[in-house]
């Protein structure tokens, strides 16, 4: 069953307006017709099933067949603070992050991040991003659609992760093991988390300084190296097993 969302202001008693450019999808693309059923999530906590019973040029109607009480998120927020990538790697990011169950995500410009926006590039990249994270939201049955949020600077990202309750930046020069255990245990859920994570290069020694004076805990994500594009995911996946419900 293919899944929309919209916003609460659009679900009306017994029924959903869909607008945008899922109307057109949902007209040119899939063919729909009055009749099929359709899923659709208010982007806060309803997920209703529905039967298209109109469909015109800038607007679908949907009549409410039932209300799912399933929740598919997350007991806990989780930011992704990504330092900005080269080529379309924040593309991939982006999508598997949502997948993965991430809150929201914050491209982050630091020392050694190769790639530099100006306001106009910054814009369609938070566009196209954005639009990824919806598209990766429906896939995988989320109730809520992440948001990218605008680049900000390294000492940004962190005074945005002070005032979560958790923060961790893996960092490849962290050892032990047993202390990132023990870290990764005090996380219970209901806290809101935040992950650090570099971009090719990793951080600089001074960037890591400054992320442990604002509170931030280095951890390790073991013995090997990984690429950006795979850090921030291993690290998402583990809080992910600990912060599912069952």
């Amino acid at each position: 069953m293919h899944c929309f969302f919209v916003t609460p202001d659009q679900v009306e008693e017994g029924g959903c307006r869909i607008t945008g450019q899922d109307v057109i999808h949902i007209r040119n693309v899939l063919r729909m017709k009055p009749g099929d059923k359709i899923g659709i999530r208010d982007g806060i906590s309803r997920n209703y099933i529905c039967e298209v019973e109109e469909i015109g040029e800038d607007q679908v109607y949907a009549r409410i067949l039932s209300e799912e009480k399933e929740d598919s998120e997350l007991s806990s927020r989780i930011w992704l603070f990504q330092g900005l990538p080269k080529g379309d790697k924040m593309d991939w990011i982006v999508q598997k992050a949502v997948e993965l169950g991430v809150y929201g995500i914050v491209p982050m410009a630091t020392r050694r991040s190769v790639v530099k926006l100006d306001r106009k590039k910054e814009e369609a990249k938070l566009r196209r991003w954005n639009a990824i994270a919806e598209s990766a939201a429906k896939q995988s049955g989320r109730m809520i659609v992440p948001k990218v949020e605008p680049v900000v600077s390294f000492s940004h990202g962190c005074l945005q992760m002070q005032k979560l309750e958790v923060g961790l930046i893996p960092y490849e020069l962290t050892r032990g093991m047993e202390e990132t255990r023990r870290t990764l245990a005090r996380i219970r859920p209901g806290m809101e988390i935040g992950i650090m994570i570099g971009p090719e290069g990793g951080f600089d020694v001074e960037e890591v300084k400054e992320a442990v004076n604002a509170k931030i805990c280095p951890i390790t994500l073991g013995r090997r190296i990984l690429r950006t594009e795979t850090a921030g995911m291993a690290a998402l996946a583990v809080l992910m097993f600990l912060l599912e419900d069952s």
